[in-house]
Formats: C-alpha cells, sequence, structure tokens
C-alpha cells in the first residue's frame, strides 16, 4: 500500500500536461525566399512565439530554394523548424506540403508566413475543409486579398520586435 501512495505522489512532481493555448495544433509553413530576407530581418523565435498564441506548433517547415546557405539551414534547424531545400519555384512545394496540412486530421489550424496573393486559393481550400487559418507577413507587399482572407492576419514589424495582428 504505501508503495502505491509514492507512485500516486509522483503525480505532483511530474507534469502530465503542459500549459496548452487553446489545445489546438497549428502547421505553420514559411515561404523562406519571400520572408526571410535581410531587409525584413524576421526572426523565427518571434514567429513561433507569436504562433504560440493560438496553439501548439506541432509542424513547422522553411521552404528554400536550391541557393539558400548553409548558415541560413543551420539557423533554422537551430529554432526548430525544418527546412525543405527544393529546386526551382519554392511556391508548388509550399502548396503541396499544405494541402497534406489541410487533409491531416492532426491540425486544427493552417499558418502561412508568406506575402504571397497566390496563396489565396490554399487558404479557401483550409477553411472550406473546416481549419482556421493565419497568415503571417511583413510589408511591403503583403497582399491585403491574403490578410483580409484568412481568420487572422499578423503584421511583423521590420524592428523585429512587434507584431500587429490585424481584424
Amino acid at each position: 500500500m504505501r508503495s502505491f501512495e509514492r507512485l500516486s505522489s509522483l503525480k505532483d512532481y511530474i507534469p502530465l500536461r503542459r500549459g496548452e493555448s487553446a489545445g489546438k495544433n497549428i502547421g505553420l509553413l514559411v515561404d523562406g525566399p519571400n520572408m526571410l530576407r535581410k531587409e525584413f530581418s524576421l526572426n523565427l523565435d518571434l514567429v513561433r512565439k507569436i504562433i504560440s498564441e493560438y496553439g501548439n506548433m506541432r509542424v513547422g517547415k522553411v521552404l528554400l530554394n536550391q541557393y539558400a546557405s548553409d548558415k541560413l539551414i543551420e539557423a533554422i534547424v537551430n529554432q526548430g523548424f525544418t527546412p525543405i531545400v527544393v529546386a526551382g519555384d519554392t511556391d508548388v512545394y509550399m502548396a503541396v506540403e499544405a494541402m497534406e496540412l489541410i487533409y491531416n486530421p492532426n491540425i486544427d489550424i493552417i499558418a502561412l508566413m508568406t506575402r504571397d496573393a497566390d496563396f489565396l486559393p490554399i487558404v479557401n481550400k483550409a477553411k472550406e475543409n473546416g481549419k482556421e487559418t493565419i497568415v503571417i507577413g511583413a510589408e511591403p507587399g503583403f497582399s491585403a486579398a491574403l490578410q483580409n482572407s484568412a481568420d487572422n492576419a499578423i503584421v511583423l514589424r521590420a524592428d523585429n520586435h512587434k507584431a500587429e495582428e490585424v481584424q
């Protein structure tokens, strides 16, 4: 009986569940060539913190073209994201990855970090399939149509420490 008491008291020391925001699972795709530019000087750690306000990031992929440096790839890995290096246009690969997330029953929210209006059909398809949508972008060039179509739009500021949610 005494050993049972020890086991039950162990629950006090081992967290059975982390504190999770909203309990929703998020799949985040980052359009690397469009967003990871020197003029934006964006920080993926900031993006991770912003996303955590909406739920738990379960998938975090950064799509890159074949010109991505080893240093950039290493930085992406060190920040907990999965780099995907593709030959040619990253938009097609990002669309394929997004469709996989849309049809993944374990993902509740589709988040796209891009400024590109080409991803408007992805946002609409995600919503048709009952997924919440978030778009994260930066100015200049953050598509108004993309922002208005998503459930949540977040504009990252160039100073790298601020984000503004657009309703």
